[in-house]
C-alpha cells in the first residue's frame, strides 16, 4: 500500500506541476515581465522534476533480481541528482533573460492580473509542497522529498517576485524586473546545489542519523542475551531501506542453533524498530572478541 501511495503521490505531483506551469506562463503572457518569465521557466523544471521522480519511484519499487541483488532503492538518489542539474540549467536560462532585461528594461503590462494569476499558482505550489515534504520524510523517499524541497524554493522565489513586481507597479521602476529575475536565478542555484549534495550522500552510502544509530545499538544490546559482544556495527541508507551489519561474538561452545536463535531475536526486534531494515550478522567465536563495541555480558 505504501508503494502504491508513493507512486500515486509522484503522479499527482506531475499533474500539479502542469497546472502551475500553465498558470505561470499565462501570468507572463499577460504582463511580459522578465521576472514572471523566469518564474515560469522554473516551473518547467518542476514538471521535469515530477516526471523524473515518477520514473525513479516506480523503478525503486522493483524487487531485487540477478543483476541488482540488493534492489533498486538507489534509483531515487539518481533522480534527485538529475533534479539538481535541471535546477541549475533553469537558473542559467533565467540569468540570460535577466541580462536582456537589464539591457532593455520595460514595465510589465497588466501587472495586477499577472500578480493575481501567479498568486493562485503559488498557493497551489505551497499546499502541494507541504504534502510532498511530509510524505517524503514519512516514506523515506528521496525523490519525493527533493521534489517538495524544490517546490518550496519555487514558492519563496515566486513570493519575492510578486512583492518586487508590486513595488514596480507602485514606483514605475522597470529595472527592478530583471533584478528580481537575477535574484530568482541565484536562489535556484543554491537550491540545486543542496539537492545534489544530499543525493550524493545517499549514493556514497551515508550512515543513518546519529539518533537512529543510537537506537540500533540499544536494540542489539537489549536483545543479545547469551552472546558476549557485538562489534564493527555499520549502517547505510539507500532510499527507504536501511542496511545494518555487525559481528556478534558468542561462546565457542554454543551450538549453531542457539547462535541462530539469538540472531533471529535481534533481527526481529531491529525490524520492528527500524522500518525496511536489511540486516546481516556475522557470528564469531569468543576468541574473536575485541572487547569494544557493545559488550553484552
Amino acid at each position: 500500500m505504501t508503494d502504491k501511495r508513493t507512486l500515486a503521490i509522484a503522479g499527482a505531483s506531475l499533474l500539479v506541476g502542469l497546472i502551475v506551469l500553465g498558470l505561470k506562463f499565462l501570468a507572463w503572457y499577460v504582463t511580459g515581465s522578465v521576472a514572471l518569465y523566469s518564474d515560469a521557466l522554473e516551473s518547467i523544471v518542476n514538471v521535469v522534476t515530477a516526471i523524473v521522480a515518477l520514473i525513479a519511484v516506480r523503478l525503486a519499487q522493483r524487487p531485487a533480481d540477478a543483476a541488482l541483488q540488493y534492489g533498486y532503492h538507489k534509483a531515487e538518489y539518481f533522480s534527485a541528482v538529475v533534479v539538481g542539474v535541471m535546477i541549475i540549467v533553469a537558473a542559467i536560462l533565467i540569468l540570460r533573460e535577466a541580462y536582456f532585461g537589464f539591457t532593455a528594461p520595460q514595465l510589465p503590462q497588466a501587472p495586477a492580473q499577472g500578480l493575481a494569476i501567479s498568486g493562485v499558482a503559488t498557493i497551489i505550489n505551497l499546499s502541494w509542497a507541504q504534502v510532498l515534504l511530509r510524505y517524503g520524510r514519512k516514506a523515506r523517499s528521496p525523490a519525493i522529498e527533493a521534489d517538495g524541497k524544490h517546490l518550496m524554493v519555487d514558492v519563496v522565489s515566486t513570493g519575492g517576485v510578486l512583492l518586487g513586481l508590486g513595488f514596480v507597479l507602485l514606483t514605475g521602476w522597470a529595472i527592478i524586473d530583471p533584478i528580481l529575475a537575477a535574484l530568482v536565478a541565484i536562489n535556484i542555484l543554491w537550491s540545486g546545489w543542496g539537492v545534489i549534495r544530499d543525493s550524493v550522500g545517499g549514493l556514497m552510502d551515508v550512515a543513518v542519523l546519529p539518533e537512529t544509530q543510537k537506537t540500533i545499538r540499544e536494540v542489539i544490546a537489549g536483545n543479545a542475551e547469551g552472546a558476549i559482544e557485538a562489534h564493527d556495527i555499520r549502517t547505510r541508507q539507500a532510499g527507504k531501506m536501511t542496511f545494518i551489519d555487525f559481528h556478534l561474538v558468542v561462546p565457542g561452545s554454543m551450538s549453531v542453533d542457539d547462535a541462530h536463535q539469538i540472531c533471529d531475536g535481534i533481527e526481529a526486534k531491529l525490524r520492528q524498530t527500524v522500518p525496511n531494515a536489511q540486516i546481516t550478522i556475522h557470528v564469531e567465536p569468543e576468541q574473536k572478541a575485541k572487547h569494544s563495541g557493545i559488550v553484552v555480558l
